[in-house]
């Protein structure tokens, strides 16, 4: 049986994290090469061991998505290695919350911004230059049920998912007949080992598993989702 994305190239951001992992292996079952991004060493030993079936598969690289030029020269290097760039899914993000607005850090607000938003923002700005010149390509960026959802306590990180909704859907309007397509998804809060340890008390059961997630995530970025653009698409599970 033919794979979905045989012959394509995938760049995983954050692609060794909770989620990105579950993306990461996805794509890799499904045939792709997949170039990973990441900042923990044994995250990436781990995505690693995992991938060992066929290394030649898996590739990673340590880079810091909130520097412009470090996401340049890394989105450049993956184009001339590959020749193309198929897919572009961005799992960078992070949650500060617990305090209300007029209490919160202003560092925290900036980090939220930063691992939230700036960092979609220059990995858009390095790979959709480059889909436009092959006239095709998917990106999915994710976001967060608190984009459209905004609890107490948690400003910095709503704001920030928010506006990462907003650009794709702006983007979505400036790529509209390129070829190339955007989309959003909106998880909430997703079943991880990170988030289990975080919440001992919760109903570990109502929240959407990583691997359910990735399939959403392969199908947008495949041709049988060649109608979807510029959609958020919400996966809450049972929560």
């Amino acid at each position: 049986m033919d794979k979905r994305f045989s012959g394509k190239s995938v760049l995983v951001a954050g692609g060794t994290g909770g989620l990105g992992r579950a993306v990461s292996i996805a794509f890799l079952e499904e045939g792709a090469k997949v170039v990973v991004t990441y900042r923990n060493q044994k995250e990436w030993e781990d995505l690693k061991e995992i991938g060992d079936s066929n290394p030649s598969s898996l590739a990673g690289h340590r880079v810091d998505v909130t520097d412009e030029a470090e996401v340049e020269q890394f989105v450049q290097k993956i184009v001339a290695e590959y020749g193309h760039l198929d897919v572009m899914v961005n799992t960078v993000g992070a949650y500060a919350g617990g305090t209300k607005l007029w209490e919160t850090d202003p560092k925290v607000f900036d980090q939220m911004l930063s691992l939230n938003l700036r960092s979609g923002f220059l990995l858009l700005r390095a790979v959709v230059p480059a889909m436009l010149k092959q006239k095709r390509g998917a990106i999915i960026n994710i976001s967060s049920r608190a984009a459209v959802d905004h609890a107490a306590g948690g400003a910095a990180y709503a704001t920030a998912k928010a506006a990462a909704v907003a650009m794709i859907d702006s983007l979505a309007a400036d790529l509209k007949g390129t070829g190339v397509r955007v989309n959003s998804i909106l998880p909430s809060i997703i079943d991880t080992e990170a988030n289990r340890k975080a919440m001992p008390n919760a109903d570990f059961a109502q929240w959407p598993k990583a691997g359910d997630i990735a399939r959403v995530i392969l199908f947008l970025s495949s041709d049988e989702a060649q109608l979807i653009h510029g959609a958020a698409v919400p996966v809450y599970g049972n929560s």
